[in-house]
């Protein structure tokens, strides 16, 4: 067995004092597990979050969802096709605004939501796992000032 000569050290000039490096590097090993506890239900983490807003206010607009999730419209349009087409989300006419669509869960939708959740809640035990649940919460709150 032939052992490889040791690798030098890779100098990563200013990326570590970089707050931007460190997100990705997070977003990168957060969507990672989210890939694996999502495996088989075939959903993104921004349909998760359509699903939510969904759930949450039934008869809900595409266009309020947009700005909920600040997301254009034609994005929002693509997503709920792509949902619709799965069955899992309804269009239906707006009863106040007939150029509008009205927003809601199917069965299938709420069965599947409910299982997103239940993988959700594990994924998030697991990717804080290392934070007590005061850095937890003081995480999210200075993500969110940088959020804006």
């Amino acid at each position: 067995m032939t052992r490889k000569p040791p690798q030098p050290a890779v100098r990563l000039g200013i990326l570590p004092s970089l707050l931007g490096y460190h997100l990705r590097r997070a977003h990168v090993a957060v969507f990672q597990d989210f890939a694996r506890a999502m495996a088989g239900l075939d959903v993104t983490p921004g349909q998760v979050g359509v699903l939510q807003v969904i759930a949450g206010n039934p008869g809900l607009s595409q266009t309020a969802l947009g700005r909920a999730l600040g997301i254009d419209r034609s994005t929002v349009v693509a997503v709920i096709d792509r949902l619709e087409g799965r069955g899992l989300v309804v269009r239906a006419l707006s009863p106040n605004d007939r150029r509008s669509h009205a927003l809601r869960l199917s069965a299938a939708g709420e069965k599947t939501l409910a299982e997103i959740e239940r993988r959700v809640r594990a994924h998030e035990r697991r990717i804080a796992r290392g934070l007590s649940a005061e850095e937890r919460e003081r995480l999210i709150g200075l993500l969110a000032k940088i959020e804006g």
